[in-house]
């Protein structure tokens, strides 16, 4: 059967469908000594495909890793301010991997890496309706009512966020620990919705990821999810 030629590149983990259409885009990517400059372009799969002049790498079996990302790592393969990245730091020995999702360069905790492009973008899309789960510490006065509010979503200079559940966890003077789910997880949202109730976030932990859980990684540590999970709760995405 033929498939997007975006799609199949994506299938081989060299990049995101999107990276991928991307490089079509850009005339970087031919069949059979063709230029490609359309994503809408199907392929077998028996083709000479080459990025750049390079073949692709042979399709391997679907693999996924919880990473425990420590703060002060941007998660993306290159930075344009020469910021220490994820990928840079990542333990020795994984093949070249993606991020599924992002968490922001101040924010650490659990982040799932992959070596299929087509897995990343699937499971990133919100029509899974995965929750996502965080420990915050937070500084300023805490109102109860403003934190229960937030589950019935909130919008903020025209962005609208949705449910957010906050449990208070433990409360020291104007310092507490909040536990934070979402299921959207739109960029920088935690950060940005505790700043419009007047509280300050001082640390951000994500503990799950739809079902997968932290546990007891140490920072900087990489587990590998057993292929008999994945299929267990991937199901038909793998």
């Amino acid at each position: 059967m033929s498939e997007r030629i975006a799609k199949f590149i994506a299938r081989s983990g060299v990049c995101s469908r999107r990276q991928a259409e991307e490089l079509i885009l850009q005339q970087r990517v031919t069949v059979n000594g063709e230029v490609i400059e359309s994503p809408a372009f199907n392929v077998e799969g028996n083709e000479k495909i080459l990025i750049d002049g390079e073949k692709l790498p042979a399709q391997e079996q679907t693999r996924m890793w919880i990473y425990y990302k420590p703060s002060g790592l941007v998660t993306t393969h290159k930075d344009e301010h020469d910021r220490p990245t994820v990928f840079d730091n990542l333990p020795a020995g994984l093949p070249r991997v993606i991020s599924i999702g992002r968490l922001d360069l101040n924010s650490e905790g659990l982040l799932l890496l992959t070596n299929s492009g087509e897995l990343s973008r699937k499971l990133e899309l919100p029509s899974n309706g995965w929750s996502r789960r965080y420990k915050v510490k937070v500084h300023g006065k805490l109102d109860k009512n403003k934190l229960s509010s937030l589950e019935q979503g909130i919008e903020i200079d025209g962005i609208r966020y949705g449910s957010i559940k906050v449990e208070i966890e433990s409360e020291q003077g104007t310092n507490a620990w909040l536990s934070v789910t979402l299921q959207e997880g739109k960029n920088r949202e935690i950060r940005k919705v505790m700043k419009f109730i007047g509280l300050d976030v001082a640390r951000l932990i994500r503990l799950s990821y739809g079902p997968f859980q932290l546990g007891s990684l140490k920072k900087g540590e990489v587990r590998e999810i057993p292929q008999k999970v994945l299929k267990e709760q991937l199901g038909s995405k793998i």
